[in-house]
């Protein structure tokens, strides 16, 4: 299916005038698992057969993301390509790219903003353009517009084979753990929300949001291992919105799910974090990576509840981890390489900015990348390894 989708892929980047159709054209083959070498330099060592997974913050488009992906459409429809071909080199070229996607299918052909988030069905078309394989649904934005909304949202998803967790049209579908294909591995992605801003549930679908409770998130890891997962990854949409610093809960929370073992192995393999709005720091937590907050790849820094708008609410890092097989049967996948790469969304241009791309390319954003840099590593990750990638 993965396959497929890619072809699909590439098909819809050919669109793309200038350089991305260049990039078009250099992946007419499906990509290899594993490392791939560059144009012009020699092809890697050969490894293990592990996998590289890739994970991206928030894609939570305002009302001018919006307007500016109709005007990259020229007319027709709306096209978030361009603005999501900055990160495109990053995530297009591991095994497994994992977003989170923080707004809902609308009912008209676009809207965009506060107090419900809405986007047209072409974001998912740019999501799997850019190279990404499934997505997290689950935030306090999901019940914006009710369950329609939800519907429309993973109908569009499915259109476009982008895979989804986190939200579900029927009871079957939310108790279905949704399991990705990576080089030789399965992986179980899994998603939860805090809460669902001031909202309630559908009448009558408690299941239709996937929310945080630790006993379910433990539940669902060890069903999703039964069912043949060899890694499994959690989604979290938690935190305090606008704070760099993880909260007491968050950390909590961490320590606790990071904890449990069956067997002897951890029942779950790596955290990623949303709903702060900001980046927040990577920490190692019982030998498990924890990215408490990856911040908001497409944003458009709305207010917090004082009507302030967040400093740094349009940073991010892509999460990039690689994983090796186990030594021995039944032990775990072990992450071996564990790396951030920067980001932002330029308000003006609307576009996602790699950070160190544009630095090298003489942008003056070193200030920016050593922020995140710093907030990033602020709970001692580097003397576990995670470094900083590009």
């Amino acid at each position: 299916m993965i396959a497929l989708r890619r072809q699909v892929a590439l098909a819809l980047t050919a669109l793309l005038a200038g350089g991305a159709a260049c990039q078009a054209q250099m992946r007419d083959e499906p990509r290899p698992p594993g490392p791939s070498a560059r144009p012009g330099r020699p092809a890697p060592p050969a490894l293990a057969p592990g996998f590289t997974l890739v994970a991206s913050g928030a894609v939570l488009p305002d009302g001018a993301a919006v307007d500016r992906a109709r005007f990259d459409a020229r007319g027709t429809g709306h096209d978030f390509r361009p603005m999501l071909a900055g990160s495109q080199g990053a995530v297009y070229t591991a095994d497994l790219a994992l977003c989170h996607l923080e707004t809902v299918r609308g009912a008209r052909p676009g809207t965009g903003g506060r107090p419900a988030f809405e986007s047209p069905p072409e974001l998912a078309e740019a999501l799997v353009a850019t190279g990404y394989d499934s997505c997290s649904t689950a935030s306090d934005h999901a019940t914006d517009s009710g369950p329609a909304a939800i519907r429309r949202t993973l109908d569009a998803m499915d259109r476009a084979a982008l895979r989804h967790t986190g939200t579900a049209r029927t009871e079957a579908e939310a108790h279905t753990p949704t399991i990705l294909r990576a080089g030789p591995a399965k992986v179980a992605q899994l998603a939860y929300t805090d809460a669902t801003d001031a909202l309630r549930m559908p009448p009558g679908q408690p299941w239709a949001v996937d929310l945080i409770d630790e006993n379910r998130v433990l539940a669902d890891a060890r069903a999703a291992r039964q069912a043949g997962a060899d890694v499994v990854v959690v989604s979290l949409h938690w935190g305090t919105e606008g704070q760099a610093a993880p909260d007491r809960r968050q950390l909590a929370l961490a320590e606790r799910l990071t904890a449990a073992r069956t067997g002897g192995r951890p029942d779950i393999d790596l955290v990623l974090g949303t709903g702060a709005h900001v980046p927040q720091a990577y920490e190692k937590v019982n030998g498990t990576w924890v990215a408490y907050g990856l911040g908001d790849q497409i944003t458009g820094t709305p207010p917090d509840d004082r009507n302030v708008r967040n400093r740094g609410g349009n940073e991010s890092t892509l999460g990039r981890f690689t994983f090796t097989p186990p030594t021995r049967p039944g032990g775990r996948w072990e992450v071996t390489r564990a790396e951030f790469v920067p980001q932002m969304y330029d308000l003006d241009a609307g576009r996602v900015v790699d950070l160190g791309q544009a630095i090298a390319g003489g942008a003056d954003l070193t200030g920016v990348r050593d922020e995140i840099r710093g907030t990033v590593l602020a709970r001692g990750a580097a003397r576990d390894g995670l470094l900083m990638g590009r």
